[in-house]
C-alpha cells in the first residue's frame, strides 16, 4: 500500500460542532462536521424519528448535480446505521467539505475522473462515519467502504489511481456494516456476474479483514482492513479523552 493509498484520520478537531473528523486516502481529503440532535424546521420534522441532512461541498466552486447525487447516496446509506428513532422531531446535520482531490498527470485522466462520482464516495462515507462517532451519535452499527476497479484483463484493483480509473472496464464502490451486511453497492461500466462476485470478495476482505479460525472453532475476522482502522482511531480518541483521569492519580 503506497503512502497515498494509506488512510489517515483525525477526530474532534473543529470547534462549535458536536463532532468532527478529517479523513484522507487515495488523494482525497475530506473534513466532516456533525451537529445533532438539533432543532429541525417544521416542514422537515418527522414525528417518529430524526431527520438526516447531508451537505457535500466541492473543493472548488459551488455544488451541482454531482454533489446532489452524492448526498442522496450518503443519506440513504447513513440512515441504515443511525438510530434515528432515538431522537424524534430533531435533525442530524452532516456537512462534508472536500479539501483536496488526486493530482492528475494528464487532461484525459482528469476528464475520466470528472465523469464519475464514485471514486470519492468511500472517503465521504468514512469521514461521515468518524464524524458521527466523534459526535457520540447513537449508531446501530459502523461501516467501512472501498473502491474496486476492474481492469481490461479482469483483475480487481483496490483504490485505483486516476490513470487506472481511465483504463478500467468497470468501477465499483461497496460498503459493509460491522455485522458483515452489504449496505451499499454502486457500479459503473461493463461487467458480468462472476466479475461482480470477485469484486465483492475483494471489497469484503479489504473492509473487514481476513477470516481466521479462533481457538473455540468460531470464525472471526483478523484485525486488518478499514474496519480495524476505524476501531483503532476510536480507541485512540477514547484514550486521549480519558487521559485526565491518569493525571489525577
Amino acid at each position: 500500500m503506497t503512502a497515498q493509498n494509506r488512510p489517515s484520520a483525525s477526530l474532534s478537531h473543529l470547534y462549535r460542532t458536536d463532532g468532527s473528523a478529517t479523513f484522507s486516502q487515495n488523494g482525497y481529503s475530506i473534513i466532516g462536521a456533525v451537529n445533532g440532535p438539533i432543532e429541525v424546521q417544521r416542514r422537515d420534522e418527522l414525528p417518529e424519528e430524526a431527520a438526516i441532512e447531508v451537505i457535500v461541498r466541492p473543493a472548488t466552486g459551488v455544488g451541482g448535480t454531482r454533489e446532489r447525487h452524492l448526498e442522496a447516496i450518503l443519506h440513504s446509506t447513513l440512515r441504515h446505521i443511525i438510530l434515528t428513532q432515538n431522537h424524534p422531531r430533531t435533525l442530524v446535520q452532516i456537512t462534508l467539505q472536500v479539501t483536496s482531490i488526486p493530482e492528475n498527470d494528464s487532461i484525459t485522466a482528469k476528464l475520466a475522473q470528472a465523469s464519475s462520482s464514485l471514486p470519492i464516495l468511500p472517503a465521504l462515507l468514512h469521514t461521515s462515519m468518524l464524524a458521527l462517532l466523534s459526535a457520540s451519535i447513537a449508531l446501530a452499527m459502523t461501516l467501512s467502504s472501498t473502491l474496486v476497479t476492474v481492469t481490461q484483463d479482469n483483475d480487481s484493483v483496490l483504490n485505483a489511481s486516476p490513470q487506472e480509473l481511465q483504463r478500467s472496464s468497470s468501477i465499483h464502490v461497496l460498503a459493509f456494516s460491522s455485522k458483515g451486511d452489504l449496505l451499499l453497492a454502486e457500479s459503473e461500466g461493463d461487467f458480468d456476474l462472476k466479475t461482480w462476485e470477485n469484486v465483492y470478495d475483494t471489497a469484503l476482505e479489504h473492509c473487514r479483514g481476513n477470516e481466521v479460525e479462533s481457538p473455540n472453532d468460531m470464525t472471526e475476522m483478523e484485525n486488518s482492513g478499514m474496519e480495524a482502522f476505524i476501531r483503532q482511531k476510536m480507541e485512540q480518541k477514547i484514550v486521549s479523552d480519558l487521559s485526565w483521569k491518569s493525571d489525577l492519580k
